[in-house]
């Protein structure tokens, strides 16, 4: 029984996370814990992981080709995200280590918060709620904070997956918006018909919205596909949203923007660098700023924690991932 008990797969949190999800992990495996949720260097991670077979992320730690030569035994990357730009996924292939995130979980909470962040930015809740907290407000007027309409304007989506279409919804059913929608391919007849959302090309998208979302993965493609030239193409008065990626938007350039009226307002969840932000974001008033919680319910974080567990358990113990990001061909044993 000892014997057996010494052979057990070990496994990492890298982050506090839920202390049940851990327990199920200890059920399986010999598990160390995060507990005190330091944030590790990439040298401590890489000391951490030796005689690992398993990790849990929260998608923030690299997984890349130094680390993978480092860590003979990983096996299995699990990010308790959706985005997986933590993977270096031509190395994870070389070395055959499967990394795995969380869709669908996180969909619905997602696109209500894209909607919060919009919502804020246009009706420019952030700004006046600071205004009446520093005693501003003193008497009405007609125009006291008067900002954008939403209902039965354009939306913009860029980038039109789960999240995408989920805003789509919300946007074509719930706000009686006319929905514009770029990808790199168009979805089918029947989804469009579904969001009630018609393809356009990127700079029609840009040109005619009122509103854009920005809801695309990370990818050097996608490094600032959101920079000057594209904030020119704007309305004045639109409101930009970015509940993606940091580094799709070229933060620099929007700060810029917001200083200079060329479009009315930006709503931000993620940044570039973050959890530094642009001092530039920080100095203008027409923007909402919030740390990357989009995804921010406990139902929602427990559903992803949990799936992240779940590809763990079921890979390390039958060899397959229940939400693979990638198919090495010669996985590690």
């Amino acid at each position: 029984m000892q014997d057996c008990a010494v052979r057990r797969p070990s496994v990492l949190v890298a982050r506090a996370v839920f202390p049940e999800a851990v327990q199920r992990l200890r059920a399986h495996f010999d598990v160390e814990a995060n507990e005190a949720d330091e944030d590790w260097s990439a040298d401590e991670l890489m000391r951490r992981l030796q005689g690992k077979a398993g990790v849990l992320l929260t998608g923030t730690q690299r997984i890349d080709d130094a680390l993978l030569r480092a860590c003979p035994t990983l096996r299995i990357a699990a990010n308790m995200t959706v985005g997986h730009n933590n993977f270096d996924i031509a190395a994870m292939d070389a070395h055959g280590v499967v990394g795995t995130n969380t869709p669908d979980v996180l969909t619905e909470t997602t696109a209500d918060f894209g909607f919060a962040l919009l919502l804020a930015a246009a009706r420019r809740v952030t700004e006046s709620e600071h205004y009446l907290r520093v005693g501003g407000w003193t008497r009405w007027s007609y125009d006291l904070f008067a900002g954008a309409e939403v209902h039965g304007t354009t939306l913009g989506i860029l980038g039109m997956g789960r999240i995408g279409q989920a805003i789509a919804r919300r946007g074509a059913h719930g706000f009686g918006m006319r929905v514009f929608y770029h990808n790199r391919s168009r979805l089918d007849a029947a989804i469009e018909a579904d969001c009630r959302a018609t393809w356009v090309d990127k700079d029609t998208l840009l040109r005619e919205s009122d509103h854009v979302v920005l809801v695309l993965p990370y990818t050097p493609q996608n490094h600032h596909i959101i920079g000057a030239a594209e904030l020119a193409r704007m309305k004045p008065t639109a409101v930009l949203v970015n509940l993606a990626r940091g580094g799709i938007v070229d933060d620099a350039a929007l700060a810029q923007a917001l200083r200079d009226r060329r479009i009315a307002a930006a709503g931000l969840d993620v940044f570039e660098g973050e959890p530094a932000v642009h001092p530039g974001l920080l100095e203008v008033p027409n923007v909402v700023l919030t740390p990357h919680i989009a995804s921010a319910t406990l139902r929602t974080r427990r559903a992803m924690v949990d799936l992240a567990v779940d590809n763990l358990i079921a890979y390390l113990t039958e060899g397959r991932a229940l939400t693979p990001v990638n198919h090495p061909r010669q996985p590690r044993p």
